[in-house]
């Protein structure tokens, strides 16, 4: 099925929300640094308001990338510009913060890596790259594609989710522009209203801040739901510094309610793996036994606990 606002006609370029002018900034560059910053604090202050009136479709997109990746396939990220950007930054997070492979949350933003740090002439203008670059990622109807495009209008994004939506993947729009042609796309249309930019048409502003808070709610509740959380800690964080490897002891003495020096010597003898750790500490068993019990579970760290 298409989204419920599949069928709304396109509106002219000019009436696109995030190229509307504001009228509360229209003397920006007569402004003090003062007055300029207040305003865009009032500005931003719309922004969560916007996103939670889109969290019945946030809810939606989670629990289908959830039931994509079950089946093995995969979160894909495809935008242009900042939107591209807020992609980029969200799947780069995912594998220290949940322990994910990085083929699970991947991205495609129109350019390539160059495009991530500079911007890349003309690279969003056409529909064949975005068809292209998830041809060469092998798409598959089990995957979920994340269209990102504060215009609506993106032609990569849009070449995209056109050729998502052929072979049957769940497609997800999250844009500032409800009309325009990614969300008539897209089966689950995510699109906060934040109203026009104090800068006219710099999206990067409450637009990209819109994204940003989308993206989180996405990423945190699908590993949320997939498990790869324990209450509400990092359970599979990745320990690649000693900032980390030392809050992975705050994690297992807090999830477990043991002393630091017990903590330390289950992780040590777990490998550093701290699911294989807090079955030890809470249970009380060897390293051997915490993991046959996590293997039992099939990786469910609730049920091996018995919880």
């Amino acid at each position: 099925m298409r989204g419920y606002n599949a069928m709304m006609p396109s509106r002219p370029k000019d009436r696109r929300r995030t190229e509307q002018r504001n009228p509360a900034s229209k003397n920006l560059d007569r402004m003090t640094a003062g007055e300029i910053v207040r305003l865009m604090n009032r500005e931003d202050r719309k922004v969560a308001a916007a996103v939670a009136r889109e969290l019945p479709a946030i809810a939606r997109a989670v629990d289908a990338i959830v039931g994509g990746i079950r089946k093995g396939g995969r979160l894909i990220y495809v935008g242009a510009g900042s939107s591209g950007r807020m992609g980029v930054l969200d799947a780069a997070e995912c594998p220290p913060t949940f322990g994910t492979s990085p083929k699970v949350v991947v991205v495609l933003i129109a350019g390539g890596r160059r495009a991530i740090t500079r911007a890349v002439e003309g690279a969003e203008d056409s529909e064949r790259n975005g068809e292209r670059d998830l041809r060469a990622r092998k798409l598959t109807g089990k995957d979920v594609v994340v269209g990102i495009a504060a215009s609506g209008t993106t032609p990569y994004v849009v070449g995209a989710l056109k050729y998502a939506q052929r072979l049957g993947a769940t497609t997800v729009a999250v844009t500032s522009n409800l009309r325009m042609p990614v969300g008539r796309l897209a089966k689950i249309v995510i699109a906060p209203e934040v109203g026009p930019e104090v800068l006219t048409g710099s999206t990067r502003l409450k637009a990209g801040t819109s994204q940003k808070m989308v993206l989180n709610m996405l990423s945190t509740a699908v590993m949320a739901r997939l498990g790869h959380v324990y209450e509400n800690l990092m359970i599979d964080m990745m320990l690649t510094n000693e900032k980390l490897a030392e809050r992975a002891l705050r994690i297992l003495a807090e999830a477990s309610g043991k002393r630091v020096s017990a903590v330390e010597h289950a992780l040590r003898a777990a490998g550093h793996d701290l699911r294989v750790g807090l079955v030890m500490l809470k249970l009380g068993i060897g390293v051997a036994e915490a993991r046959k019990r996590l293997k039992a579970a099939g990786g469910n760290l609730r049920m091996a606990l018995g919880e």
